[in-house]
């Protein structure tokens, strides 16, 4: 099983800021709509000339096969952050309740400060009509790094996909999350209890009408370990991880004049190899992990959006914004050749928030989200237990693609079982600047 980070989550994921882009690219009438206006006003002046008096008809115009498009477009970002308490610094501009200190200053004093444009992002996407539907691909990178790459300003891919009619494949968003439930707030990595991230994956559309959907899809696959108080043990350092099977993940929605609502659904077979084979013991084994979701995105009123989502599973963490472990060590009494099992825990993640409208240029996001684990019975006593987020903000938009504002956040840790507690209090002021251009089409 191995120790440490999740291996698919902090390469891949990472909550993101879900800011309205303010306004549109203004686009001049197509010079065939001028053509059309004449052709309608001449002939309804021939019909009410009369047969005998009607102007010679005039010729049609031809319409114009479809052509292929490039629309890129992105937006650059500055992050101010006064972080009154502390987290680890290879997350110093995010929120993330799991990156809180498990022990009293585990990163030193509270207090810091950070200015960061690791939000900016940039993103391709282009069409191509063809004569059995059109062909679409999308590139998308932003700058916050994770993984190794962890509290740097790198590249980072969020989406390389690409889509023929209803089949796709590449790395977007798991057909198990629901994006729309993404908040407007200007924290980057967002609720932690919200399922989020982005996997390679083939994905197949069998329905389609309107804003309801139905999509399933088979996923890269991949977990985190933690052998608790036996980490020390060569024995469980040398158990790792192996996926023979894809994450098969899929998803309904109904969409409607009202919103939608989106029940999803995930199974994964996680393996792990013992690889000391001429030892006294023998911990080769595997669990199976799954969950289901429901979530909803409620337009209560034109000004007010609710966001919501309830999460129940076993070795999901991966799929989670902000969950640190899928499968943990567990006592297995009576057995002295395989004394130690893996279980794939029990995971509990909710979000709840609303989107406010005060009038055309300001706005308000406002909400809670949190995710509870119910821990192994070989987990260190400091191993994380739960986590929970909230966030208010007060966002303007005094142009076009422009938006500015300041949100203020807290994260809450809880340890497994030694009392140990934890708070966060951050206020963060952003200033958000988006572009867009079209190409063809």
């Amino acid at each position: 099983m191995g120790t440490g980070e999740r291996q698919m989550t902090d390469a891949l994921t990472e909550g993101e800021s879900n800011m309205r882009l303010q306004g549109a690219v203004r686009r001049t009438a197509a010079p065939g709509l001028l053509a059309l206006v004449l052709v309608t006003s001449h002939a309804g002046l021939a019909r009410a000339q009369g047969p005998s008096e009607a102007a010679p008809a005039a010729a049609q115009p031809a319409q114009q096969e479809a052509r292929p498009s490039v629309e890129v477009y992105g937006f650059g970002m500055g992050d101010a952050i006064a972080d009154f308490k502390q987290n680890n610094p290879d997350w110093y501009d995010s929120e993330r309740p799991s990156k809180l200190p498990k022990v009293a200053n585990e990163f030193g004093q509270d207090g810091h400060f950070y200015l960061s444009a690791r939000q900016s992002r940039f993103g391709v996407r282009g069409t191509i009509p063809t004569s059995n539907g059109d062909i679409k691909a999308v590139f998308e990178f932003d700058l916050y790094g994770t993984g190794k790459d962890a509290g740097l300003t790198t590249m980072r891919v969020r989406h390389a996909y690409g889509q023929w009619k209803n089949i796709g494949a590449g790395q977007t968003n798991t057909q198990f999350m629901d994006a729309d439930v993404f908040p407007n707030t200007i924290e980057y990595w967002g609720p932690p209890g919200m399922m989020f991230v982005r996997l390679p994956q083939v994905f197949y559309q069998f329905f389609q009408d309107g804003d309801s959907n139905a999509t399933v899809s088979i996923e890269n696959p991949g977990s985190s370990g933690d052998a608790g108080v036996f980490a020390d043990r060569v024995e469980l350092q040398n158990v790792r991880g192996r996926y023979p099977y894809p994450d098969f993940a899929g998803h309904y929605r109904h969409g409607d004049k009202w919103g939608h609502v989106q029940v999803s659904a995930v199974l994964r077979y996680i393996g792990y190899d013992d690889l000391l084979p001429n030892d006294a013991f023998d911990l080769n084994g595997h669990v199976w992990g799954g969950g289901i979701s429901g979530s909803g995105v409620i337009k209560a009123t034109p000004d007010d959006t609710l966001r919501l989502q309830a999460t129940w599973g076993r070795g999901i963490a991966n799929y989670f914004n902000d969950a640190p472990i899928d499968v943990a060590a567990k006592s297995n009494p009576g057995n002295p050749v395989t004394p130690v099992v893996g279980e794939a825990l029990k995971v509990f993640g909710m979000t709840a928030y609303l989107d406010h409208n005060w009038n055309k240029e300001w706005s308000t996001a406002a909400g809670y989200s949190r995710v509870d684990f119910t821990n192994s019975d070989l987990q260190t006593a400091n191993a994380y237990k739960s986590g929970e987020y909230a966030s208010f903000n007060l966002l303007y938009a005094p142009a076009a693609n422009v938006l500015m504002g300041g949100e203020f956040q807290w994260g809450h840790r809880e340890n497994n079982s030694d009392g140990f507690s934890v708070n966060d209090y951050r206020i963060q002021v952003s200033f958000k600047y988006s572009f867009s251009a079209k190409i063809g089409g």
